[in-house]
């Protein structure tokens, strides 16, 4: 995927970049697979917010991606585009006949096969196979791991993400995840070869300001722009004096380098943390 510069015809457009959508081989989805996307504008079942900045923009219709596909040969039908995801789907139908989504990993081609792995038989090592960890040569580069066997692909699903298969010992293989965290998973565990397509995602440049409404995303109002009362941040004499305290929430959560990440039960499959490397800098 190539990153395509828009010609400057509006100062918004200066330095506005968009996706190639090139490799898109149809517009139209199976409407069997689709699902319209219910507006909530970030609000809970009590009709409180509990994500801000959320409200308004396109309607959307979600594609039920499936993450954990029966065994068998598959041929791909279409390359699609999602609106609600990064990476972009191949329309995949099965040798019975069934219609599937998957996430395209990079080169998957219209009309190429693809296999998945049976308990009693194994698959090639190619691009979109997917096959147990146990059977996947180390080195290999891999993306939709499960974590709990037969639920489906958990991690390593974002657009032009990859993770490695570095070691295996005993009933474990160890992956490095794309954010350089070392992790365990079990060896029956399911993956599927190659990375994540639409690897440029995290370059385009959004450019406009109503570019980012049409993604139901609303206005954010800075801190420091606030009265002392409505946030941390906020108050002062315009900004004469430095701020002297590290940037926090508007309840005064610390924002930088402070973790939050609550579910500690998954801590022992972690043999080298993503932190380790900043820590050494």
């Amino acid at each position: 995927m190539a990153i395509k510069k828009m010609k400057p015809t509006t100062p918004a457009q200066r330095g506005m970049t968009s996706q190639d959508f090139d490799v898109i081989t149809t517009k139209r989805p199976v409407k069997s697979l689709l699902v319209a996307q219910k507006q909530k504008a970030g609000r809970n079942n009590t009709g409180r917010i509990t994500s801000r900045h959320r409200g308004g923009g396109a309607r959307k219709f979600l594609r039920n991606v499936n993450f954990n596909l029966p065994e068998g040969e598959y041929t791909v039908r279409e390359i699609e585009y999602a609106p609600d995801r990064s990476a972009r789907l191949a329309r995949v139908q099965h040798e019975n006949g069934d219609l599937h989504y998957i996430h395209a990993p990079n080169g998957l081609k219209k009309d190429q096969k693809i296999q998945v792995a049976s308990v009693e038989k194994s698959v090639a090592i190619e691009t979109g196979n997917r096959l147990s960890l146990k059977d996947i040569p180390t080195g290999a580069t891999i993306h939709n791991i499960e974590i709990t066997k037969g639920k489906g692909a958990q991690a390593v699903r974002a657009a032009g993400a990859r993770a490695q298969l570095t070691a295996k010992e005993g009933d474990y293989a160890m992956v490095k995840m794309p954010s350089g965290e070392v992790r365990r998973f079990r060896l029956e565990c399911m993956a599927t070869i190659g990375a994540v397509g639409n690897e440029q995602h995290q370059n385009i440049k959004i450019g406009s300001a109503g570019r980012k409404r049409h993604m139901g995303i609303r206005p954010q109002t800075r801190g420091v722009a606030m009265n002392a009362a409505d946030h941390p941040h906020g108050g002062g004499d315009g900004g004469a004096h430095g701020t002297g305290k590290p940037p926090r929430t508007p309840w005064g959560q610390l924002t930088l380098g402070y973790r939050t990440r609550r579910r500690k039960s998954t801590n022992k499959m972690i043999v080298k943390s993503r932190h380790d490397a900043k820590r050494r800098k």
